[in-house]
């Protein structure tokens, strides 16, 4: 049985701990104590970590003393820079040894027995990961979700491209709050009174001309990721962002990688799992559920919703996130049977529902809990479907001689993103009040992006979007490849890997792809459902995951190697598999300009004309992670 609340809580505010450097970062402690007393208990516990930069109250406190209550000390703790902390902020970059320092301060504490265990969700996984990089002797579990890998690679920048999500963290949940924003509420207002919205449709923004020269700490650290790209920056190999590069010298300790289809940090979480499982001799394992990003309910993450965007799961996809991090602490810094039963890999497998209509709306994707040993499922047979010249994608290979499709792309009227793996594309809603009267902590969060699985048409709220509105299919600049509908049900569950070839008349371009699940019409979907289930880019001079940039040749073809986000999906018989081919995915990516100018920041704007072949020799092709029919 896992702990039960059997404690009353004392509480210590903002204890400060001292770094190595002399920044006293603000922690708050949570004791378990005597029920009667309300006096902090004598036996020493285990610890619990939790580092923030979004503030250490509220909610997290109850999140602390929900544990406090079952037996654990939790430490909370605002990170550098931040709220009550000391010390400068540059994203992530002093997280290892932060982190590393209050882990073996909390393991120091008398009313601690050792023992250190580590959780928290997006920032507060990178954070997780940060500090295990250092090995701290006193760390001794860990619960990492929805967190990163390799900044570079995907998450910061992606394949080459920019994820503009972080220009827009930098305007509102990161900038909002920072320091100077905190201490001067006219800095704060012009941040409140900037809409990311305007800021992303005026293009790339310059450098001591937005809201952010307010901040100016919070402007070099975005500029530095927007504007650096090759592998040989210093950005890039830091252990606060660059994670594996530093996996054979992680702390070995049982860990849980969680994370979601839709989350924004899909692909990473699962790169942690294949590396550090194979690696590490402690229990690793890797959980994926169907939801996005972020949290339902700070910092309970979206476990409790049943739906991602326009998708609907059912019951079956809800989980009790404080319960299953309890049990997975409970067996390893208690000694508990808590965990035993836990398979190494356990995914949502999404796509076994009907497709009907829910009362709220959304399409019944459905889905079921799968398990397995490993990641890739050891059973997987990865099939090759290739695109064709009249529009299909079929497991034959082409056999044409010469076989391409031309098209414009414009970088001012580019792709609109309609959901998929996105986070922190978001905005403060406008308001007339001033913050004084209408705190910016209390003020909602507009969506820009969407986030989850969208049938793939705009419609009003689809930024970017112009009249009329309909399927991003009908663009000239999407090029749609489609199987035939399916004989019978067709399961995918892995990794999955596009190979684009392609050409253009410049120096540098884009190609995305988009894997979708398209749905037959049906009476309560007439024109069916095109749903997208995950998404890549790859930037011209990045091709091949180089590390330096080296810009095209016009009219050469190049293989475009992508890597859309591991998924678990269900083509159900009578759907068909999609694949759109394109050059542009925004906001969810910054836009090529097309010239091979500066990577961010070019005031020049060209429109390229891109081909993509589908020959015997130039076979454009998604790779499938295909189940063995159950």
């Amino acid at each position: 049985m896992v702990s039960q609340p059997e404690y009353a809580v004392a509480a210590e505010l903002d204890v400060m701990v001292e770094t190595r450097d002399g920044v006293e970062l603000a922690t708050d402690v949570y004791r378990p104590a005597d029920p009667d007393t309300g006096e902090p208990i004598d036996e020493p516990k285990p610890a619990l970590l939790d580092r923030t930069p979004y503030g250490k109250r509220g909610r997290m406190e109850r999140h602390g003393e929900w544990y406090a209550k079952r037996g654990y000390l939790v430490a909370i703790q605002d990170c550098r820079g931040r709220f009550e902390s000391g010390g400068d902020y540059y994203i992530f970059v002093d997280e290892p040894e932060d982190g590393y320092d209050t882990v073996e301060w909390l393991a120091d504490r008398e009313y601690c027995d050792g023992q250190v265990g580590t959780f928290g969700t997006s920032y507060g996984a990178w954070v997780q990961s940060a500090l295990a990089t250092q090995d701290p002797p006193h760390l001794e579990a860990m619960f990492v979700n929805q967190g990163a890998a390799n900044g570079r690679k995907a998450t910061f920048r992606h394949n080459g491209a920019f994820e503009l999500r972080w220009l827009c963290w930098a305007y509102t949940l990161g900038g909002g709050f920072a320091k100077g924003a905190l201490e001067n509420p006219e800095i704060q207002q012009r941040l409140a009174n900037v809409d990311v919205r305007d800021v992303l449709a005026n293009g790339p923004v310059q450098r001591g001309q937005s809201a952010l020269r307010h901040i100016p700490d919070y402007e070099e650290w975005a500029f530095d990721i927007m504007t650096q790209g090759a592998a040989s920056d210093e950005l890039w190999q830091e252990p606060g962002i660059n994670f594996e590069a530093y996996y054979d010298e992680m702390a070995d300790v049982p860990t849980v990688y969680a994370g979601a289809w839709y989350d924004s940090y899909t692909k990473a979480t699962c790169d942690n799992f294949v590396a550090l499982a194979e690696r590490m001799e402690s229990d690793h394992y890797l959980l994926m559920g169907p939801w996005t990003h972020g949290w339902n309910s700070y910092p309970l993450p979206s476990w409790n919703k049943s739906y991602s965007g326009e998708l609907e799961f059912g019951e079956a996809a809800l989980r009790e996130y404080q319960e299953t991090r309890l049990r997975f602490f409970d067996h390893y810094l208690k000694g508990k049977d808590t965990w035993s039963d836990q398979p190494t890999v356990q995914y949502f497998q999404m796509g076994t529902g009907d497709g009907s209509q829910t009362r709220d709306g959304r399409l019944f994707h459905g889905g079921e809990w799968r398990s397995g040993e490993e990641w890739p499922l050891p059973d997987t047979k990865f099939e090759t479907y290739y695109v064709h010249g009249d529009g299909r994608l079929s497991t034959d290979a082409p056999t044409a001689e010469e076989s391409s499709t031309t098209y414009e792309f414009d970088p001012n009227d580019p792709v609109p993103t309609i959901g998929g793996n996105c986070s922190s594309y978001i905005t403060y809603e406008p308001r007339e009040e001033p913050i004084l009267e209408y705190p910016l902590s209390e003020r909602k969060m507009q969506d820009i992006t969407g986030r989850g699985g969208f049938d793939q048409r705009t419609r009003p709220d689809t930024f970017g979007a112009d009249e009329p509105y309909g399927p991003l299919e009908e663009r000239n600049d999407v090029l749609v490849y489609r199987t035939e509908p399916l004989e019978e049900d067709l399961e995918i569950a892995g990794p999955i890997r596009v190979r684009v070839y392609g050409s253009t008349d410049g120096p540098d371009t884009d190609f995305t792809a988009k894997l979708i699940d398209e749905h037959p019409p049906s009476d309560e979907h007439p024109d069916g459902a095109a749903i997208n289930l995950c998404d890549s880019i790859c930037r011209g001079r990045y091709r091949g995951y180089r590390d330096e940039p080296d810009l095209l040749e016009p009219g050469e073809v190049y293989e475009f190697e992508m890597e859309p986000y591991p998924t678990a999906n269900v083509f159900k018989a009578g759907h068909r598999i999609r694949l759109d081919v394109s050059s542009s995915n925004y906001p969810r990516y910054d836009v090529n300009h097309n010239t091979g100018g500066p990577l961010y920041g070019d005031r020049e704007y060209r429109t390229a004309t891109n081909t993509v072949y589908h020959d015997a020799e130039f076979a454009t092709h998604v790779e499938l992670p295909v189940q063995p029919r159950s």
